[in-house]
């Protein structure tokens, strides 16, 4: 079954982006591959979940694992205008001007393609 992470209630209803995905293997310093044997899901669909466009679109026992194996290596994903329930540093994109975030996001997205 395939599903919306937006509606899922994954992981007490935090989505998952693509970006989160990207920023949390960034934070602990592992590739795609890693990142799938902590979920326990395949390199595939890693993969795929990486290349969605905003929310994390996928079945939800996988979505579940991978948020679950970030959260066990100390990743805390903070959903939209949530506070964080942690402690320490972390990252966080300000929205505070839409139209930069966007050119900046379409543009990273333009590089992507270009680089495939």
């Amino acid at each position: 079954m395939v599903v919306d992470h937006r509606h899922s209630g994954c992981h007490g209803g935090h989505m998952i982006t693509a970006g989160q995905m990207r920023a949390g293997r960034a934070l602990l310093d592992i590739d795609q591959r890693e990142l799938a044997k902590l979920a326990d899901v395949s390199l595939p669909t890693i993969q795929r979940m990486e290349a969605s466009d905003g929310n994390v679109r996928g079945v939800i026992e996988s979505l579940t694992r991978v948020v679950e194996a970030f959260d066990r290596a100390g990743i805390e994903l903070i959903g939209e205008n949530s506070p964080s329930a942690g402690s320490g540093r972390g990252v966080r994109l300000k929205l505070a001007n839409p139209q930069t975030n966007n050119h900046l996001l379409a543009t990273q997205a333009g590089k992507r393609k270009q680089s495939k």
